[in-house]
């Protein structure tokens, strides 16, 4: 009887490959580095065939093994899905989740939410990683995580959303300014502002950009940050002017007397806050459920 690849061969070469260091490949997979590099060793008997180049400074995957790879997490991953499926269908919202969420949601809307969570469903585990749009729509394609928490729409293949709620923008200005004090404020008066923005990869500078309609020569940007905050205190400095999402006022995160926040005057100067997880997952009701029970904390104010 032929012998067949396990799981944890499989996993042992794909945390390698990911890691780029059987040393730090052993760490993520607890296990010791022997038995990591003999598990892998066992995996190319089994298969007959030479999956990685080993030399003193890096690991090179054969032309083979790239193919293995790939097929390998597609495998993993099917394995986490099963795995998944059987959790989902004791409980609804009642074992581990991997949950993505962007900087510009999760310190404003988490919070609240997880402790809400704790009291209603206390045997539900979700684990935390929060980072910019791209990094967790890999990490989401990779397995690495169950659902992602984010401003929507994202451009990803092999993926479902759904929408949440709006998450209206406002303008922040130093007290004195101009626009401080207008009544019917719209997109058209910010251009020839000096406006703080943050770095690329953001997507909510994207998102802001794309709702008040502005295109690069109609706004000046004297200086980008890695944090809404850090913007914020640049307009209580008087630098500039800047665009934030409803949920951080409404978290107190501009409660400061030298920044005023101003709503627009149209309602379409929002961005789009969902979920998102990928299409084959067997766990897509119970996020549906997670989705409604956010939808109805953002109702209840």
């Amino acid at each position: 009887m032929s012998r067949h690849p396990t799981i944890k061969q499989l996993r042992y070469l794909c945390s390698v490959v990911e890691h780029g260091h059987f040393g730090r490949a052993a760490k993520a997979c607890h296990v010791s580095q022997s038995t990591l590099s003999a598990g892998i060793l066992e995996l190319e008997e089994v298969l007959g065939a030479s999956l990685l180049e080993r030399n003193n400074r890096s690991l090179v995957l054969t032309g083979l093994g790239e193919e293995v790879v790939e097929r390998a997490r597609g495998l993993l991953l099917d394995v986490e899905d099963l795995v998944a499926l059987c959790q989902a269908s004791a409980e609804p919202l009642s074992g581990r989740l991997r949950l993505g969420v962007i900087p510009t949601i999760a310190p404003f809307l988490l919070p609240g939410l997880l402790k809400s969570l704790r009291s209603d469903h206390p045997e539900f585990t979700p684990f935390i990683r929060e980072d910019l749009t791209e990094p967790l729509v890999d990490a989401l394609h990779r397995g690495e995580l169950d659902l992602l928490l984010l401003a929507l729409p994202v451009q990803a293949d092999g993926v479902e959303s759904m929408h949440l709620f709006d998450d209206p923008f406002f303008l922040a200005s130093p007290v004195d300014h101009p626009l401080a004090a207008k009544s019917d404020l719209d997109t058209g008066d910010l251009q020839g502002q000096e406006l703080l923005l943050l770095e690329d990869g953001h997507c909510l500078r994207d998102h802001a950009l794309e709702a008040c309609k502005l295109r690069g020569r109609e706004y000046t940007v004297p200086y980008q940050a890695t944090s809404l905050t850090t913007v914020v205190q640049m307009v209580a400095s008087g630098i500039g002017v800047t665009l934030v999402p409803g949920m951080a006022v409404t978290a107190g995160a501009l409660a400061t007397a030298d920044v005023t926040v101003t709503p627009f005057a149209d309602p379409s100067v929002k961005r789009d806050i969902g979920l998102m997880w990928r299409k084959k997952t067997p766990r897509q009701t119970e996020f549906r459920l997670l989705g409604e029970y956010i939808m109805k904390r953002q109702d209840q104010g």
